[in-house]
């Protein structure tokens, strides 16, 4: 039986909804802070990067629809990341810091840039004060630290001083460069960064093609793949065993962003690639053990691992469906996406303290023992807005291009 999805009313008020959760985000040292289940900041944890980030391009795209206070929210995060949590004396950015403003991340990471890229992208579109000065430098350091040109990938994670790359390499840091380099090209103008991402996105299409959809997220210092990393602890937050159906989604959502970009100069493969991604998380992810929702993780035969319902993974099905009904115009997709914007509403949520849930169990009921508190909005609110706005551009200038 079909459902009917959201309105785009009802989509721009969940918008504003979630904006609105967020409203005490800014931290007393500078930056974003951690939300609770209720909103407020919670002071006991670190400041952290890619929080900051994120917050910093959520409310940025509020600014740039207009809503009331998003603008203050964010150049006030912004300024965080112009100060406490960038690196004076070495440059780049710590993953984090303590309540004294201390480093509580040695290592650089490769993930935390990307989202500075995205803020810094997003903050320029918006018109925000600081934000020109913040997106050369963090370009700058992306470039010269983290993307390998000989093999058109990037480097996950350095030590604090640049002496030395981390063994490590992920498929991660690898999308969300994908998602900043699409928005720093649009932001700057430099196609530069659009073909960057086209060479990025060169590795998933091949990692599908040999593993039938299923994503290996790790790999060594030369790119040879480790199909076991963290099998003892397999619901890690970032590095979790296995294949992640959440990234099946948004990978498949961000190929259809750089066809559109890209045109006529786009590789070969992009939406059959998307396709598959799709097909794979749905089949291996949804509702496959007796209750609705999407897996966390599976292994490699997609038998699920961690069966714990993330909300970011709902979130990036919905953007997923989307995507592709628009590409497509294919009625399957269009059914997803409100199955999956109904599973929301009812599990996720949480119409009472606001914001979604950022965890379930498997009977769909609220825990916290991946991710307590609410700290992100990024996901949901793209969410409300990615299915109302064009392939491409990219978020923040598809927002200011249409006013949506």
């Amino acid at each position: 039986m079909s459902q009917d999805p959201p309105t785009d009313d009802w989509l721009d008020a969940e918008c504003r909804r979630l904006l609105d959760f967020g409203r005490h985000v800014v931290h007393p040292l500078g930056g974003a802070a951690w939300l609770d289940e209720n909103g407020a900041p919670d002071l006991s944890r670190p400041v952290h990067t890619w929080i900051t980030s994120r917050m910093v391009h959520v409310f940025g795209l509020g600014a740039l629809r207009g809503v009331e206070g998003s603008a203050s929210i964010a150049t006030a995060a912004l300024a965080g990341l112009r100060t406490t949590l960038r690196d004076a004396e070495h440059g780049g950015w710590f993953g984090a810091v303590d309540a004294g403003g201390a480093p509580v991340e040695e290592t650089k990471a490769c993930y935390a840039h990307a989202f500075v890229m995205l803020a810094g992208s997003t903050a320029v579109v918006a018109g925000l004060p600081g934000a020109t000065p913040l997106l050369e430098e963090a370009t700058d350091t992306f470039l010269h630290r983290f993307w390998d040109d000989s093999l058109g990938r990037v480097v996950d994670e350095w030590d604090r001083a640049w002496g030395a790359p981390m063994p490590y390499r992920g498929l991660n840091s690898t999308m969300h460069s994908v998602e900043a380099m699409l928005a720093v090209g649009d932001a700057t103008g430099d196609r530069a960064w659009h073909e960057r991402a086209a060479r990025l996105a060169g590795l998933v299409v091949d990692l599908a093609a040999s593993y039938d959809g299923r994503l290996p997220e790790h790999f060594g210092p030369d790119w040879s793949v480790d199909l076991e990393l963290n099998r003892d602890r397999p619901d890690d937050p970032f590095k979790p065993y296995g294949a992640t159906v959440g990234h099946g989604l948004e990978w498949a959502r961000l190929l259809l962003h750089l066809e559109a970009t890209l045109g006529d100069a786009a590789p070969a493969g992009l939406l059959d690639t998307s396709r598959l991604l799709f097909e794979r998380a749905v089949t291996d992810g949804w509702d496959v053990d007796g209750a609705p929702g999407f897996v966390y993780t599976t292994d490699w035969a997609g038998q699920p691992v961690v069966r714990t319902r993330m909300h970011w993974v709902a979130a990036e099905g919905i953007a997923a469906a989307a995507a592709l009904h628009r590409r497509t115009g294919e009625g399957g997709y269009a059914d997803r996406y409100a199955e999956w914007w109904a599973y929301v509403v009812e599990h996720l949520r949480d119409a009472a303290r606001g914001s979604w849930h950022h965890e379930l169990d498997t009977a769909n009921q609220p825990q916290a023992t991946v991710w307590p508190g609410k700290p992100d909005l990024y996901h949901a609110v793209q969410a409300t807005l990615l299915p109302r706005l064009p392939l491409a551009p990219s978020l923040a200038s598809a927002v200011a291009l249409t006013g949506r």
